[in-house]
Protein backbone atom coordinates (compact mmCIF):
# COMPACT_ATOMS: atom_id res chain seq x y z
CA UNK A 1 0.00 0.00 0.00
CA UNK A 2 0.95 3.44 -0.54
CA UNK A 3 1.20 6.33 2.28
CA UNK A 4 -1.29 9.09 1.98
CA UNK A 5 -3.34 10.60 -0.56
CA UNK A 6 -1.66 12.91 -3.34
CA UNK A 7 -0.21 15.24 -1.91
CA UNK A 8 0.03 14.06 1.60
CA UNK A 9 2.38 12.33 3.73
CA UNK A 10 0.17 10.88 6.13
CA UNK A 11 -1.08 7.38 6.37
CA UNK A 12 -4.48 6.69 5.45
CA UNK A 13 -5.95 4.79 8.02
CA UNK A 14 -9.04 3.58 6.34
CA UNK A 15 -6.71 2.60 3.40
CA UNK A 16 -4.67 0.68 5.90
CA UNK A 17 -7.44 -0.91 7.81
CA UNK A 18 -8.65 -2.13 3.44
CA UNK A 19 -5.28 -3.34 3.50
CA UNK A 20 -5.40 -5.39 6.43
CA UNK A 21 -8.62 -6.78 5.54
CA UNK A 22 -7.25 -7.99 2.21
CA UNK A 23 -4.49 -9.21 3.51
CA UNK A 24 -6.64 -11.73 6.12
CA UNK A 25 -4.61 -9.82 9.18
CA UNK A 26 -6.58 -10.34 12.27
CA UNK A 27 -4.87 -6.84 14.12
CA UNK A 28 -3.49 -3.90 13.14
CA UNK A 29 -0.43 -2.55 15.23
CA UNK A 30 0.26 1.65 15.06
CA UNK A 31 3.17 2.87 16.92
CA UNK A 32 5.94 5.47 16.43
CA UNK A 33 8.78 5.11 15.31
CA UNK A 34 8.39 2.30 13.16
CA UNK A 35 5.76 1.44 10.28
CA UNK A 36 2.24 0.08 11.01
CA UNK A 37 2.42 -3.88 11.53
CA UNK A 38 -0.30 -6.93 10.59
CA UNK A 39 -0.81 -10.04 12.75
CA UNK A 40 -1.23 -12.37 9.60
CA UNK A 41 -2.15 -15.62 10.88
CA UNK A 42 -0.60 -15.09 13.79
CA UNK A 43 2.88 -13.63 13.17
CA UNK A 44 3.49 -9.80 12.85
CA UNK A 45 4.45 -8.55 9.73
CA UNK A 46 6.11 -5.08 8.53
CA UNK A 47 3.71 -2.76 5.89
CA UNK A 48 6.07 -1.20 3.67
CA UNK A 49 6.29 2.48 4.17
CA UNK A 50 8.00 4.74 6.27
CA UNK A 51 8.45 4.44 9.94
CA UNK A 52 5.70 7.02 11.72
CA UNK A 53 6.29 10.07 13.16
CA UNK A 54 4.15 11.19 16.26
CA UNK A 55 2.44 13.12 14.26
CA UNK A 56 1.63 10.50 11.70
CA UNK A 57 0.54 8.94 14.07
CA UNK A 58 -1.72 11.07 16.39
CA UNK A 59 -3.50 12.03 12.69
CA UNK A 60 -3.83 8.40 11.64
CA UNK A 61 -5.66 7.23 14.61
CA UNK A 62 -7.49 10.40 15.31
CA UNK A 63 -9.27 9.53 12.28
CA UNK A 64 -10.57 6.76 13.47
CA UNK A 65 -12.06 8.32 17.15
CA UNK A 66 -14.79 10.70 17.83
CA UNK A 67 -14.44 13.59 20.65
CA UNK A 68 -15.95 11.23 23.66
CA UNK A 69 -12.75 8.99 22.46
CA UNK A 70 -10.30 11.38 22.62
CA UNK A 71 -11.33 12.99 26.11
CA UNK A 72 -11.57 9.56 27.68
CA UNK A 73 -7.55 9.02 26.17
CA UNK A 74 -6.64 12.53 27.90
CA UNK A 75 -8.21 11.40 31.03
CA UNK A 76 -7.55 7.50 31.29
CA UNK A 77 -4.34 7.19 29.06
CA UNK A 78 -6.38 4.30 27.35
CA UNK A 79 -9.74 4.15 25.30
CA UNK A 80 -11.55 1.24 23.68
CA UNK A 81 -14.36 1.63 21.37
CA UNK A 82 -15.21 0.21 17.99
CA UNK A 83 -14.64 1.76 14.72
CA UNK A 84 -16.16 0.89 10.89
CA UNK A 85 -17.30 1.96 7.47
CA UNK A 86 -18.37 0.76 4.13
CA UNK A 87 -14.56 0.80 3.28
CA UNK A 88 -12.72 -0.75 6.44
CA UNK A 89 -15.71 -3.49 7.94
CA UNK A 90 -15.57 -3.39 11.79
CA UNK A 91 -12.96 -3.05 13.99
CA UNK A 92 -12.73 -3.56 18.02
CA UNK A 93 -10.00 -0.48 18.90
CA UNK A 94 -7.57 0.12 21.61
CA UNK A 95 -5.78 4.10 21.69
CA UNK A 96 -3.05 3.91 24.47
CA UNK A 97 -0.56 6.74 25.29
CA UNK A 98 3.37 5.26 24.36
CA UNK A 99 5.97 6.87 25.80
CA UNK A 100 3.73 10.44 25.28
CA UNK A 101 2.96 9.56 21.82
CA UNK A 102 -0.48 7.87 20.80
CA UNK A 103 -0.36 3.86 19.36
CA UNK A 104 -2.99 1.81 18.56
CA UNK A 105 -4.19 -1.61 18.35
CA UNK A 106 -6.83 -2.47 15.80
CA UNK A 107 -8.43 -5.85 15.97
CA UNK A 108 -10.53 -7.03 12.98
CA UNK A 109 -14.11 -8.39 13.66
CA UNK A 110 -16.70 -10.17 11.13
CA UNK A 111 -19.57 -8.33 10.48
CA UNK A 112 -20.92 -11.56 9.93
CA UNK A 113 -21.19 -13.88 13.26
CA UNK A 114 -19.81 -17.37 12.72
CA UNK A 115 -21.90 -20.43 13.10
CA UNK A 116 -20.49 -22.47 15.72
CA UNK A 117 -19.75 -25.19 13.71
CA UNK A 118 -17.29 -22.88 11.73
CA UNK A 119 -15.48 -22.28 14.50
CA UNK A 120 -15.56 -25.74 15.72
CA UNK A 121 -17.04 -25.14 19.14
CA UNK A 122 -18.55 -28.49 20.44
CA UNK A 123 -22.16 -29.21 20.71
CA UNK A 124 -22.35 -29.35 24.11
CA UNK A 125 -20.62 -26.04 24.53
CA UNK A 126 -23.52 -24.78 21.95
CA UNK A 127 -26.43 -26.11 23.35
CA UNK A 128 -25.58 -24.39 27.10
CA UNK A 129 -28.05 -21.52 26.12
CA UNK A 130 -30.69 -23.72 26.32
CA UNK A 131 -30.17 -23.50 30.09
CA UNK A 132 -32.57 -21.36 31.54
CA UNK A 133 -30.16 -20.42 34.64
CA UNK A 134 -26.94 -20.59 35.73
CA UNK A 135 -23.02 -19.09 34.91
CA UNK A 136 -21.43 -20.20 31.70
CA UNK A 137 -17.77 -18.95 31.64
CA UNK A 138 -15.45 -18.75 28.52
CA UNK A 139 -11.85 -18.69 29.26
CA UNK A 140 -8.38 -17.71 27.42
CA UNK A 141 -5.53 -15.31 27.14
CA UNK A 142 -6.25 -11.93 25.15
CA UNK A 143 -6.69 -13.10 21.03
CA UNK A 144 -7.65 -16.95 21.95
CA UNK A 145 -11.61 -15.59 20.43
CA UNK A 146 -13.64 -15.92 23.32
CA UNK A 147 -15.77 -13.00 22.02
CA UNK A 148 -16.48 -14.25 18.70
CA UNK A 149 -17.65 -17.74 20.81
CA UNK A 150 -19.61 -16.02 23.18
CA UNK A 151 -21.22 -14.02 19.80
CA UNK A 152 -21.69 -17.23 17.80
CA UNK A 153 -23.41 -19.14 20.52
CA UNK A 154 -25.60 -16.02 21.48
CA UNK A 155 -26.65 -15.72 18.03
CA UNK A 156 -27.97 -19.19 18.45
CA UNK A 157 -29.58 -18.35 21.40
CA UNK A 158 -30.98 -15.21 18.94
CA UNK A 159 -32.78 -17.39 16.34
CA UNK A 160 -33.88 -20.17 18.21
CA UNK A 161 -35.33 -18.36 21.89
CA UNK A 162 -38.04 -16.00 22.63
CA UNK A 163 -35.82 -14.69 25.24
CA UNK A 164 -34.66 -11.31 26.19
CA UNK A 165 -31.16 -10.75 25.71
CA UNK A 166 -28.80 -7.95 27.25
CA UNK A 167 -25.52 -7.69 26.04
CA UNK A 168 -22.96 -5.82 28.31
CA UNK A 169 -19.97 -4.86 25.80
CA UNK A 170 -16.60 -2.81 25.97
CA UNK A 171 -17.03 -1.90 23.45
CA UNK A 172 -19.69 -4.08 20.99
CA UNK A 173 -18.03 -5.74 19.14
CA UNK A 174 -20.33 -8.44 16.83
CA UNK A 175 -23.99 -6.20 16.16
CA UNK A 176 -26.98 -8.70 17.21
CA UNK A 177 -29.76 -7.80 15.18
CA UNK A 178 -33.41 -8.80 17.04
CA UNK A 179 -34.13 -12.54 15.53
CA UNK A 180 -36.58 -14.64 17.63
CA UNK A 181 -35.14 -12.67 20.23
CA UNK A 182 -35.03 -9.30 21.89
CA UNK A 183 -31.29 -8.02 21.78
CA UNK A 184 -30.29 -5.04 23.80
CA UNK A 185 -26.38 -4.39 23.39
CA UNK A 186 -25.13 -1.67 25.99
CA UNK A 187 -21.46 -0.25 25.67
CA UNK A 188 -19.50 0.63 28.47
CA UNK A 189 -18.55 4.47 28.09
CA UNK A 190 -20.87 4.76 25.84
CA UNK A 191 -24.24 3.47 27.33
CA UNK A 192 -23.40 2.68 30.97
CA UNK A 193 -20.43 3.74 33.19
CA UNK A 194 -19.06 0.17 34.01
CA UNK A 195 -20.02 -3.54 34.14
CA UNK A 196 -21.36 -3.66 37.27
CA UNK A 197 -23.76 -0.37 36.91
CA UNK A 198 -24.88 -2.27 33.88
CA UNK A 199 -25.27 -5.51 35.43
CA UNK A 200 -27.43 -4.18 38.49
CA UNK A 201 -29.71 -2.31 36.15
CA UNK A 202 -29.53 -5.45 33.55
CA UNK A 203 -31.60 -7.03 36.96
CA UNK A 204 -34.49 -4.72 36.27
CA UNK A 205 -35.11 -4.75 33.08
CA UNK A 206 -36.28 -8.00 32.64
CA UNK A 207 -33.90 -10.15 31.16
CA UNK A 208 -33.92 -13.75 30.02
CA UNK A 209 -30.18 -13.84 29.68
CA UNK A 210 -27.11 -12.08 30.22
CA UNK A 211 -23.76 -10.94 28.56
CA UNK A 212 -21.16 -9.47 30.29
CA UNK A 213 -17.90 -9.05 27.90
CA UNK A 214 -15.28 -8.98 31.09
CA UNK A 215 -15.85 -10.18 34.52
CA UNK A 216 -12.80 -7.25 35.94
CA UNK A 217 -13.54 -6.95 39.39
CA UNK A 218 -15.32 -8.35 42.70
CA UNK A 219 -18.71 -6.00 42.08
CA UNK A 220 -19.20 -7.61 38.79
CA UNK A 221 -18.52 -11.13 39.93
CA UNK A 222 -20.77 -10.77 42.87
CA UNK A 223 -23.28 -9.59 40.83
CA UNK A 224 -23.65 -12.55 37.90
CA UNK A 225 -23.20 -15.15 40.19
CA UNK A 226 -26.35 -13.51 42.18
CA UNK A 227 -27.91 -13.14 38.59
CA UNK A 228 -27.41 -16.62 37.85
CA UNK A 229 -28.82 -17.62 41.25
CA UNK A 230 -31.72 -15.68 40.73
CA UNK A 231 -33.00 -17.64 37.93
CA UNK A 232 -30.67 -15.99 34.68
CA UNK A 233 -28.07 -17.42 32.27
CA UNK A 234 -25.24 -15.50 32.49
CA UNK A 235 -22.40 -15.51 29.92
CA UNK A 236 -18.71 -14.26 30.54
CA UNK A 237 -15.43 -14.20 30.02
CA UNK A 238 -12.15 -14.28 31.86
CA UNK A 239 -8.55 -14.11 31.17
CA UNK A 240 -7.52 -17.28 32.82
CA UNK A 241 -6.35 -20.71 31.23
CA UNK A 242 -8.24 -23.78 32.33
CA UNK A 243 -11.06 -24.37 34.37
CA UNK A 244 -9.72 -24.77 37.71
CA UNK A 245 -7.31 -21.66 37.76
CA UNK A 246 -10.49 -19.70 36.41
CA UNK A 247 -12.77 -21.30 39.42
CA UNK A 248 -9.65 -20.07 42.04
CA UNK A 249 -9.28 -16.71 40.21
CA UNK A 250 -13.15 -15.90 41.13
CA UNK A 251 -13.07 -17.13 44.37
CA UNK A 252 -9.46 -15.83 45.31
CA UNK A 253 -10.53 -11.89 44.54
CA UNK A 254 -13.48 -12.21 47.72
CA UNK A 255 -12.01 -11.87 51.38
CA UNK A 256 -11.37 -15.16 53.29
CA UNK A 257 -14.32 -14.58 55.57
CA UNK A 258 -16.96 -14.97 51.75
CA UNK A 259 -14.56 -17.77 50.47
CA UNK A 260 -16.55 -20.96 51.45
CA UNK A 261 -20.00 -19.32 50.65
CA UNK A 262 -18.72 -18.38 47.46
CA UNK A 263 -17.53 -21.67 46.75
CA UNK A 264 -21.65 -23.05 48.00
CA UNK A 265 -22.24 -20.41 45.18
CA UNK A 266 -20.67 -21.13 42.66
CA UNK A 267 -20.73 -24.91 43.04
CA UNK A 268 -24.91 -24.47 42.38
CA UNK A 269 -24.52 -21.64 39.53
CA UNK A 270 -21.95 -22.83 37.46
CA UNK A 271 -22.65 -24.48 34.48
CA UNK A 272 -19.57 -24.67 31.82
CA UNK A 273 -15.97 -23.25 31.62
CA UNK A 274 -14.91 -23.45 28.32
CA UNK A 275 -10.95 -22.48 27.67
CA UNK A 276 -9.77 -22.13 24.52
CA UNK A 277 -6.20 -21.21 22.58
CA UNK A 278 -6.08 -20.28 19.04
CA UNK A 279 -3.53 -21.78 16.88
CA UNK A 280 -1.85 -21.22 13.45
CA UNK A 281 -2.82 -24.35 11.35
CA UNK A 282 -0.17 -27.06 9.82
CA UNK A 283 -1.07 -26.09 6.41
CA UNK A 284 -0.15 -21.63 7.74
CA UNK A 285 -3.76 -20.75 5.88
CA UNK A 286 -5.21 -19.48 9.26
CA UNK A 287 -5.65 -20.39 12.79
CA UNK A 288 -8.23 -23.36 14.64
CA UNK A 289 -9.42 -23.18 18.31
CA UNK A 290 -8.52 -25.93 20.75
CA UNK A 291 -11.33 -25.93 23.63
CA UNK A 292 -11.23 -27.54 27.17
CA UNK A 293 -14.68 -28.31 28.16
CA UNK A 294 -15.32 -28.57 32.10
CA UNK A 295 -19.44 -29.21 32.37
CA UNK A 296 -21.00 -28.77 35.82
CA UNK A 297 -21.95 -32.91 36.52
CA UNK A 298 -22.29 -33.71 40.35
CA UNK A 299 -18.77 -34.71 40.79
CA UNK A 300 -17.48 -31.58 39.57
CA UNK A 301 -19.77 -29.44 42.05
CA UNK A 302 -19.07 -31.50 44.51
CA UNK A 303 -15.14 -30.70 44.07
CA UNK A 304 -15.96 -27.31 43.49
CA UNK A 305 -18.04 -27.11 47.34
CA UNK A 306 -15.54 -29.18 48.70
CA UNK A 307 -12.49 -26.75 47.67
CA UNK A 308 -10.80 -29.70 45.66
CA UNK A 309 -10.26 -27.89 42.77
CA UNK A 310 -7.03 -29.76 42.12
CA UNK A 311 -8.88 -32.86 41.19
CA UNK A 312 -10.77 -31.17 38.97
CA UNK A 313 -8.16 -31.75 35.68
CA UNK A 314 -8.45 -35.63 36.37
CA UNK A 315 -12.04 -35.52 36.48
CA UNK A 316 -12.39 -33.74 33.38
CA UNK A 317 -10.42 -36.30 31.63
CA UNK A 318 -12.22 -39.44 32.68
CA UNK A 319 -15.72 -37.44 31.94
CA UNK A 320 -15.78 -37.19 27.97
CA UNK A 321 -18.69 -39.32 27.85
CA UNK A 322 -20.20 -36.52 29.45
CA UNK A 323 -18.92 -34.28 26.77
CA UNK A 324 -16.46 -33.04 28.66
CA UNK A 325 -12.20 -32.52 27.38
CA UNK A 326 -9.33 -31.31 28.70
CA UNK A 327 -6.99 -28.71 26.58
CA UNK A 328 -4.39 -31.54 25.91
CA UNK A 329 -7.06 -34.37 24.55
CA UNK A 330 -8.48 -31.19 22.39
CA UNK A 331 -5.21 -30.33 21.00
CA UNK A 332 -4.56 -34.49 20.39
CA UNK A 333 -7.70 -34.96 18.33
CA UNK A 334 -6.55 -31.76 16.08
CA UNK A 335 -3.07 -33.41 15.94
CA UNK A 336 -4.61 -36.47 15.15
CA UNK A 337 -6.54 -35.15 12.61
CA UNK A 338 -4.09 -33.63 10.80
CA UNK A 339 -5.27 -29.83 11.49
CA UNK A 340 -2.33 -28.66 13.69
CA UNK A 341 1.71 -29.46 13.76
CA UNK A 342 3.06 -31.65 16.50
CA UNK A 343 5.24 -28.62 17.57
CA UNK A 344 2.41 -26.33 17.93
CA UNK A 345 0.60 -28.78 19.86
CA UNK A 346 3.00 -28.80 22.15
CA UNK A 347 3.80 -25.53 22.55
CA UNK A 348 0.00 -24.77 23.86
CA UNK A 349 -0.05 -28.42 25.88
CA UNK A 350 -0.90 -28.10 29.69
CA UNK A 351 0.60 -31.41 30.80
CA UNK A 352 3.65 -32.08 27.87
CA UNK A 353 4.50 -35.23 29.13
CA UNK A 354 0.92 -36.57 28.61
CA UNK A 355 0.45 -35.33 25.38
CA UNK A 356 4.10 -36.45 23.92
CA UNK A 357 3.41 -39.80 25.51
CA UNK A 358 -0.29 -39.77 23.93
CA UNK A 359 1.37 -38.72 20.54
CA UNK A 360 3.65 -41.28 20.72
CA UNK A 361 1.15 -43.45 21.43
CA UNK A 362 2.53 -44.77 24.71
Amino acid sequence: MQQGKEGNNMLDMKELLAFSVEAKASDVHIAVGIPPKLRINGRLTEVEVPPLTPADAAEAIGATMKERHVAILKDRGEVDFSFDSPETGRFRVNVYMDRGNMAAAYRRVETQIPRPDQLGIPREVVDLYKRKRGLVLVTGPTGSGKSTTLASIINKANENLTDHIITLEDPIEYIHHHNKAIVNQREVGMDTLSYANALRAALREDPDIILVGEMRDLETISTAITAAETGHLVFSTLHTIGAASTIDRIIDIFPTNQQQQVRVQLAMVLEGVISQSLLPTANGQGRVAAFEVMLASPAIRSLIREAKTHQIQSTIQTSRQLGMITMDDALYDLFSAGTITREMAMTYAQDQQYLRKKINGQ
